[in-house]
Parts: structure tokens; sequence; C-alpha cells
């Protein structure tokens, strides 16, 4: 019998966090090194849209990338790529000068890494949630909290590195976490982790890419769960990007703003872990419906714009009740998907969500600067809930209680058939096997 063993979760989880948690240092870090040498807010904005085309372009043909060069080698190069681009920019300042352009293209260069890693990371949880015995699911939510916590801690870390060693100083860390998230995942074996054999391999990225688009769009539950997540994030984020700040702002009261935010993403990571450890005692697509809607209708609530407690509490259950979305999202694509194209489909995916962003926040803008920003906000919430009852009686969403079309696993596929259908959400965890 083949032993159980949950190094491998261990160390990807902990690459995750690592490298989440270096990403969230530089989300403020950036940003204020802007702000400071320049004094300009428009040269900030021009740093975030600068970093944002790239990081749709690069997420978009990441998964063809991690398909071609393997799991483990990604994730290690794009960690490395990362922290070297990352620690340029103390070296350059310290030697040369830093300059908007340089500091900008070494910051594009930062984010253009990022996706292949992160590609690459979610590509391994389900091998190591194989290796460790554990439900898909379970792993899935495990790995979404992980993320979620590294972005919770991260901007915090960052804010107080900002003011003890300086905004220049602060990315040191940046690239440390990037440097210790590589020697973490170096250390994974697994089955499927290691450079794909060649029949397996795309023929090019272009091809490997476009062969990835249209896995997904066939696929009935991957097509739906992907237009709805589009729909989703292109409502939502210009809510808490642009209609949020502008309200605190106006009403004079910008650190109440990082109380929301934190509140939502807190409230994400326990909803992630709640549905991992009871999850499946309801059906996914029944978890996914009701998560989507309460997710809405909390939202809606704090369109209201009650009192600040209040607003508190809907932020945090926003969060505690989105949290099942994106662990059962991956669910979808690890079950759904042949072992060769789990990188360009979950590539693809991701690349649709950054897509959305940017479109969500060109309508978004113009309709603060219209009705302002309360009645903005109000507006967005109804359409969001709109978004989240036109999923509802989707018809594909019920495939996602169906047995897994694919091995989630590449040691799963040495298993002997089961006698009768195995406990709901648990079709994605074989028994130990003979060797």
């Amino acid at each position: 019998m083949r032993p159980r063993t949950r190094r491998p979760l261990v160390l990807v989880e902990a690459a995750t966090l690592l490298s989440g948690t270096g990403n969230g240092v530089a989300l403020v870090a950036l940003p204020w090194l802007v702000l400071e040498r320049t004094g300009s807010p428009v040269a900030a904005g021009v740093l975030a849209a600068a970093t944002a085309i790239p990081l749709l372009l690069s997420s978009l043909f990441s998964g063809t990338v991690v398909d071609i060069v393997g799991r483990r080698r990604t994730a290690v190069a794009s960690d490395a790529l990362s922290a070297l681009s990352v620690a340029a920019i103390p070296v350059v300042d310290a030697t040369v000068g830093l300059t908007m352009p340089v500091l900008v293209a070494l910051a594009v260069l930062g984010a253009v890494f990022d996706p292949a890693g992160v590609t690459a990371r979610e590509t391994l949880v389900p091998a190591a949630s194989h290796a460790a015995g554990w439900r898909l699911e379970r792993a899935n939510s495990v790995h979404e909290a992980v993320w979620g916590l590294a972005f919770l801690v991260g901007p915090g870390v960052g804010g107080v590195l900002i003011a003890t060693v300086g905004a220049v100083g602060t990315l040191w860390v940046t690239a440390g976490g990037f440097t210790l998230s590589l020697l973490t995942v170096a250390l994974v074996r697994l089955p499927g982790a290691d450079t794909p054999l060649p029949h397996d391999r795309p023929a090019g990225i272009w091809r490997g890419t476009l062969e990835g688009l249209a896995f997904v769009w066939r696929d009935r539950l991957l097509r739906s769960i992907a237009l709805v997540t589009v729909a989703v994030v292109a409502v939502y984020l210009p809510i808490e990007a642009v209609v949020l700040p502008t309200y605190f702002v106006d009403a004079g009261a910008p650190a109440r703003l990082g109380a929301v935010v934190m509140a939502m993403s807190a409230g994400g990571v326990v909803g992630a872990l709640a549905y991992g450890a009871w999850g499946h005692h309801v059906s996914r697509r029944t978890a996914f419906v009701v998560a989507l809607v309460g997710a809405c209708l909390a939202v809606l609530g704090m369109a209201v714009l009650p009192p600040f407690p209040a607003l508190l509490g809907f932020a945090a259950a926003t969060g505690l009740l989105y949290g099942p979305i994106d662990p059962l999202a991956n669910y979808a694509m690890q079950t759904r998907t042949p072992e060769r194209l789990r990188g360009r489909v979950v590539g693809v995916m991701t690349s649709a969500e950054y897509a959305a962003g940017p479109a969500g926040y060109l309508l978004a803008g113009p309709l603060v600067e219209r009705l302002g920003p309360e009645t903005a906000f109000l507006v967005l919430a109804v359409v969001l809930l709109a978004v989240g009852a036109a999923a509802v009686p989707l018809r594909a969403l019920r495939l996602l209680d169906d047995e897994p079309l694919h091995p989630p696993s590449p040691e799963a596929v040495a298993l002997p058939p089961t006698r009768g259908p195995l406990p709901l959400g648990q079709q994605s965890v074989p028994p130990p096997f003979s060797t």
C-alpha cells in the first residue's frame, strides 16, 4: 500500500502563502513608492494600468506554459523571475537612480510572471490532495483560504514595513517571499509535477492556448461557470475598487474602507474553510447557487449603506457566503479536464476573470460620476443580484454533482473500479491502492 502523506500539500500551500503574501506587500508598496516619489495619483494610476494589461495577456498563455514546461519547473521559474524583477527596484534605486519609466517596466515584468506561478501551483493541488487522502473539495477550500489569507495579511505587513523601513526597503520582503516560495515548491514531489511527456505537450503557445479556449467553450459546465464568474467579477470589482473608495473618501472616513475590505477578505477565508469542512453534506450545485445568491444579497445589504457596524457585518457575510465559489470552480476544472490540458484550462478560466475587472471599471467610473457613489452602489448591487438569480436555473450547474469525467490525479488512473457510487463529495478521493 502506498502511504498517505500531507507533505506535498503542505509544501504547495506554504509556497502559495509565501508568494501571495509577497504580492500583497507589493500591492501597497509600489503605489506608495510612486506617490512618494511623484506626488501624483495619476502616476499611480498609470502604474496600475500598465501592470493590468500584461497581466491579462500573460494569464491567458500561462496555462500553456505550464503544460509545456511542467508544473514544478514553471512555479520555480515564475517565483525566481518575480523575485529578480522586484529586487531590481531597490538595486536600481541605490545605484543609477529610479525613474518612473524604469519603475513601471520592472513592475510590469514582475506582474507578467505571476500568473504562470499561480496556475502551476493550482494544478498541483489535485495530486497533493490525492497523496494526503483528502477530499478534493477540502483541498481546494484550503488552497483558496490560504490565497485569501495571503492577501489579507500581505497589505497589512506592507503598511507596517513602509512605516519602518520605507517603501523601497519593503520590496526586499516581497522578493524574499518569492524566493522562499520557489525553494518550498522545488521540494514538491508528485506525479504529474515534472515535465510532460512529448506527446502530452501542446504543439506551441498559440495553438495550445486555442485548444484550452475551445475545450472550456465546449464543456457546458466550465463555460457556464466562466460566464457567471466573468459577470460577477465585472460588476463586483468596481464596487470594491471604485464605488467604496469614492464613498468613504467623500464621507471623510478613508480608514473605514480598509476595515470593510478586510471584513470581506476574512469572511472569504472562513467561508472557504467552512465549505471544505462541511460542504460535502449538500450537493455541489446547491452549494454553488446558495453561495452565489447569498453573497449577492449581502452586497445588496451593503448598498443600502446602513450604520457602519451593520455595513461591516454585511461585508463579512459577503465574503463568507462567496467562500465556496472558487473551490467549486476549481473542482469543476480538475474533474472535467484531461491531465494534459489541466494547465491550459486553469489559465483560460483565470484570464477571463482578469479581463472582467477592467471591463467593469470602464462602466463603473462614468456611473459613479453621473449618479454619485450611493446611487451607483445600489444600481450595481441590483445588477449583481440579477446575475446571481440568472444562474439559478442553469441546468449545466447540475453537472457539478456528476462523477469526474477525468481522474483529478495521475495516480487515480491505477484505481480499480468502485462498487457502486461513492458518498457525495468523495468521488474524487480514491482509497489507498497497491503499487
